[in-house]
């Protein structure tokens, strides 16, 4: 498969960026053609700007869209299954990611205006769609209180939506206490990699 790696965490040192390695290894035990946008080191522009916004909000899709957009936007056309991987912070994902769903899903592209015109390119859809996300809190917590049902909701059912065929939501939680869940976490980061396909099935 054509594989599209959404990372997003600033640090190098993270356990997060731990999680990301080992799953890049999988993908590539797999021989797995992988693409990757890592939001930090790529210098993502996360705010909408007016421009953009106007685009947007009256639905002007004539509007040229940016650079960093369309490249990201043609990333996803070339691939079957997009990944992302990210730390859970305040009960969501970091605000850099959540930025790349405000300007890549475009208007005309990824929602709404229904155009029959050529030129405008409709989002592919995706075979699969998996979030694979750290957190500090066991996974039994995050239920208990209800943050890992509206993760899902948001991230699976609303942010991926339609525009997958399969979804699945991974937490790997209980990081506050790493060196308890390290071993594990890493190895079935490894393991979802190397066997992705599985998921499909």
């Amino acid at each position: 498969m054509n594989i599209l790696v959404v990372y997003c965490h600033p640090s190098k040192k993270s356990f997060t960026f731990e999680i990301f390695s080992k799953l890049l290894e999988g993908l590539k035990k797999s021989n797995h053609q992988i693409t990757i946008s890592d939001l930090y080191e790529m210098d993502f522009q996360s705010d909408m700007n007016e421009s953009e916004y106007e685009r947007e909000g009256f639905a002007q899709v004539d509007q040229e869209l940016p650079k960093d957009i369309l490249l990201e936007q043609e990333k996803i056309q070339q691939s079957d299954c997009i990944v992302f991987v990210y730390p859970v912070w305040w009960s969501d994902c970091p605000a850099k990611l959540k930025g790349w769903f405000d300007r890549v899903y475009s208007v005309g592209y990824a929602y709404g205006y229904d155009s029959t015109r050529d030129k405008q390119v409709k989002m592919k859809k995706q075979r699969l769609g998996l979030v694979i996300c750290t957190a500090g809190h066991p996974n039994e917590v995050l239920e208990e209180i209800g943050i890992a049902e509206s993760m899902r909701k948001v991230m699976l059912d609303d942010r991926l939506g339609q525009r997958f065929e399969n979804k699945q939501m991974i937490i790997l939680g209980g990081t506050i206490d790493k060196d308890k869940v390290k071993e594990n976490h890493l190895l079935k980061a490894y393991e979802i990699g190397k066997s992705i396909e599985k998921i499909l099935n």
